[in-house]
């Protein structure tokens, strides 16, 4: 029994020290589907996954959920803060201001 407990703590560390490595690098799986039917094109679908820690995915640029409303508030100011100046430049053209 001894035995098995050791094999899987080991499994356990060398999968953390795999997933802490590509969390660290990231790493990028691409791929094409495409749908022909006689030389025509029906369908392409393009599928790229990046698979990084946040830190790694900052570092190479790549930060579309701060502008994401359902997933941080700060985009969410942001909107609405857009919003009330088209409102705002609304109301002077209608004012005749603008």
């Amino acid at each position: 029994m001894a035995t098995q407990k050791m094999i899987h703590a080991m499994e356990a560390t060398n999968l953390a020290d795999i997933l802490e490595r590509v969390l660290d690098k990231g790493i990028v799986i691409a791929g094409d589907i495409k749908i022909q039917i006689a030389d025509i094109d029906l369908l392409t679908i393009k599928i790229r996954l990046l698979v990084a820690s946040v830190d790694k995915a900052m570092e190479m640029g790549i930060n579309w959920w701060q502008q994401d409303s359902f997933l941080t508030s700060k985009a969410k100011e942001t909107e609405v803060e857009k919003e009330i100046e088209a409102l705002k430049v609304e109301v002077k053209k209608l004012k005749g201001e603008a």
